[in-house]
């Protein structure tokens, strides 16, 4: 994915979470797990008793990829996870949108259930548009509480307002994550 040597592997603390001697960045609350990673291509906008999540990127496939870290990263730090084992998963759909939708819950249902992995990086390896399928892989280790602050549960993904722009240049996804 595009982006993730952006924040690589280095543990950044809170005091310098970028290395540039500033400190944390405008409006970082101590704790504070939906926090954007420099370098990512994703944004939290408000939504009445839920969060959307919007992603861009240079592709389709690009601004899945990135939607995915935007709903780990609501979870927890991502930046406190580690690639320490890998999980694939595949999905399917009728539409560019239920593919989306279907990507995203095989990915929820991971974090969910047994093993509760929480991806650092996802990666799809197939993207196909035209059959509407993906398979991916994910980047990342077993949660755990005494490592991985607890942000918001993400309790479903929705197809409230979800929309997938295409055409534009960004190739703009957003969708609304029930928590």
């Amino acid at each position: 994915m595009a982006g993730s040597e952006d924040y690589g592997e280095e543990d950044y603390g809170y005091d310098d979470y970028d290395g540039d001697g500033r400190g944390p960045p405008a409006g970082w609350v101590e704790g504070d797990t939906h926090h954007v990673p420099e370098g990512s291509q994703f944004e939290y906008l408000d939504h009445t008793a839920d969060v959307q999540l919007h992603s861009w990127g240079d592709s389709l496939k690009e601004s899945f990829e990135w939607n995915a870290m935007a709903m780990f990263a609501y979870m927890t730090d991502i930046r406190k996870v580690e690639k320490l084992e890998t999980q694939e998963i595949e999905a399917e759909g009728d539409d560019l949108k239920s593919l989306l939708f279907h990507f995203l819950d095989e990915l929820l249902f991971l974090f969910s259930a047994e093993p509760f992995f929480i991806a650092r990086e996802v990666k799809i390896t197939e993207f196909d548009a035209e059959n509407f399928k993906i398979k991916a892989i994910g980047y990342g280790e077993t949660f755990d509480l005494s490592k991985h602050p607890q942000g918001t549960e993400v309790k479903a993904i929705t197809y409230s307002a979800m929309n997938i722009y295409e055409d534009k240049p960004t190739h703009d996804c957003f969708v609304i994550i029930d928590i």
